[in-house]
């Protein structure tokens, strides 16, 4: 139980290794399930790496890829209908979005929610134009588990050749990086 709730925060090496010392019995527990779907899809990405690829089903309910999202500058964006300080981050991101969208930049959104209709809402109210996903895992949540994400909210800048140029990168800091990505 404890290595199935602090494995983010201890490592994808730290918890292989003691992961694997676990019987049968426990690996096939619910939390050992847990760890391993951890270890098996961590990416332990970096800035420097090219993006993963996940699939997830978007707000209409149609599975897309990320990759057939990207080509422009992307801000792949972790976040929670559920978490106040990710609520209150939604309207810079709203105003960073108008601003840099005509020069080729996009958002896709991750939601760590359990809710649909809660995170419906949250979308609609934050006027978030941009593609949302969430398959309703919240923590167990198949992007944030490839990403490493332990905390919201959370992102990574993604350049058009698919390179992750940053990461928990916000505000007037965003608005610079995006000013010199996108000339």
């Amino acid at each position: 139980f404890i290595l199935s709730v602090f494995a983010r925060d201890w490592g994808k090496d730290f918890s292989k290794t003691y992961f694997d010392k676990f019987s049968k019995e426990i690996k096939k527990s619910d939390y050992g399930v847990k760890i391993s779907n951890y270890i098996t899809l961590n990416g332990d990405v970096k800035i420097g790496d090219k993006y993963s690829d996940f699939e997830m089903a978007d707000n209409d309910g149609k599975p897309q890829k990320f990759s057939k999202l990207l080509g422009k500058v992307t801000l792949l964006e972790f976040w929670a209908s559920w978490w106040a300080p990710c609520r209150k981050e939604n309207p810079n991101l709203v105003k960073t979005y108008q601003k840099f969208k005509p020069q080729g930049f996009e958002i896709v959104s991750i939601s760590l929610d359990k809710e649909k209709k809660k995170w419906a809402d949250a979308v609609k109210k934050d006027a978030l134009e941009w593609a949302s996903f969430c398959d309703f895992e919240v923590w167990d949540n198949k992007a944030s588990l490839i990403y490493g994400v332990y905390e919201i909210p959370d992102n990574f800048l993604i350049d058009k050749n698919g390179e992750i140029v940053a990461r928990n990168i916000h505000g007037e800091e965003l608005n610079i990086k995006l000013a010199e990505l996108t000339k």
